[in-house]
């Protein structure tokens, strides 16, 4: 008896998605689908207990999402990059465990209890804090993106490499918390020729930049915390400078002083780097702000369509240093025709903006790229406009939009066609 129902109810399952289960792109079950009609290992056994993992792992399913380098890209780890994995990320946040690395000179691993904090130069007192000294400072919690101004440099000549992790995963999005370092300032209490700030880090690089007063006073923050928790060591535990909008360069990891003066210190990340190669030779410095860009994240090379013609998905992000993005538009054609793209979730002033656009894909071969609009009114330009105006032998803030070649079987690639 306790068979035969059993029995009726998987006939009615089997029944009912293969009459009326047209579910968008969807596909009716066949009888022989154990894993739907089959009771499954782990509905018969007990999992893990509650301690067997204090601090949340991903499942082991999804081993392969991670954070991945190119080997031949520098000499060796220490001075290096790797890449957020973008096309296996939904929705606006970052993890922080995926969020992309750069260092100069490896990881520093600082105590807490040892570390300082100090502010001199053109200040009324110079201070040194601990990191309890900060805490007590007023704090905000900030969604900002960070763009390393390297993300696309390899992409400059023409299309290098196959996965829009490489081509654009120099990036993250988290929500940082920290005391506006202009509150820091007001403490120390600024001269009246104070113009510019050193921030440096305690990192064996000793990375430095400079940055204008203005910018400082405008929206800076002395971070310790991300997406909730403390920062990791990767990313400056247990300070980190937070600079919206601008070069990633520039917000220095592992924060140790902030030196006040009245003009840059011109020291080598804004001269012989993170300076930009003009056509006619000469370069362009100080060029700080983040431009509009966008990037398909699926499909790409490294997420092709593995689903048969029908209802499509377009998903990517977009992102603006100058303030929110207003629109996004994909072309399925390579830029002849553009569609408005719908965007889902949080719109926040210099963050990652989520879109899609859904679609009918027929099996025809496919051109996919985005351009993103923002809130000044700029637009994405293609790659050809940006190299009519910065020439071929630049590295740095590669905003040109991104053409996805779609092929008969799903596979995808990453080509160029203006």
């Amino acid at each position: 008896m306790k068979s035969n129902k059993n029995h009726s109810r998987r006939n009615f399952i089997i029944g009912g998605l293969a009459a009326g289960g047209s579910v968008v792109a969807g596909q009716a079950l066949g009888a022989g689908d154990g894993a739907i009609i089959e009771k499954q290992p782990w509905s018969n056994e007990l999992g893990d207990g509650v301690d067997v993992r204090p601090y949340g792992l991903p499942s082991k399913f999804v081993s392969n999402v991670k954070r991945r380098n190119v080997e031949w890209l520098t000499a060796s780890t220490e001075s290096s990059v790797n890449f957020t994995p973008i096309h296996e990320l939904e929705g606006i946040i970052t993890p922080n465990g995926l969020c992309f690395e750069r260092h100069h000179a490896g990881i520093a691993e600082i105590d807490p209890t040892q570390y300082r904090f100090m502010i001199n130069g053109l200040v009324e007192k110079e201070l040194v804090f601990t990191l309890d000294d900060l805490k007590r400072f007023p704090r905000k919690n900030k969604i900002y993106f960070l763009e390393c101004a390297a993300n696309g440099g390899m992409e400059w000549k023409g299309a290098q490499l196959n996965g829009c992790q490489f081509t654009h995963g120099m990036i993250h999005n988290v929500m940082y918390t920290g005391i506006p370092l202009k509150l820091i300032l007001q403490e120390a209490g600024l001269k009246g020729n104070a113009k510019w700030i050193l921030a440096e880090g305690a990192d064996a690089s000793a990375m430095t930049r400079s940055i204008p007063i203005e910018k400082v006073q405008r929206d800076c923050l002395v971070a310790f915390a991300m997406n909730g928790e403390a920062l990791r060591p990767e990313q400056g535990y247990p300070v980190r400078l937070v600079v919206p909008g601008w070069e990633g360069n520039m917000w220095v990891k592992w924060l140790r002083r902030i030196e006040v003066g009245e003009q840059p210190w011109q020291h080598r990340e804004e001269t012989s780097k993170y300076t930009d190669l003009m056509q006619n030779g000469k370069a362009r410095n100080f060029s700080w702000e983040m431009d509009a860009k966008s990037v398909v994240t699926n499909p790409s090379p490294q997420a092709p369509i593995n689903h048969a013609r029908g209802h499509t998905v377009i998903s990517g992000i977009a992102w603006s240093g100058r303030g929110k993005v207003k629109e996004v538009h994909v072309s399925l054609d390579g830029g002849k025709n553009w569609r408005k793209a719908r965007i889902d979730g949080p719109s926040l002033d210099r963050s990652v903006h989520r879109f899609y656009y859904d679609f009918d894909w027929t099996g025809e071969e496919l051109l996919i790229q985005s351009r993103a609009i923002d809130s000044t009114g700029y637009v994405q330009p293609t790659k050809d406009a940006l190299r009519k105006v910065r020439g071929s032998n630049s590295i740095y803030h590669n905003n040109g939009i991104q053409t996805w070649h779609i092929r008969k079987n799903g596979e995808v690639e990453n080509v160029e066609v203006s």
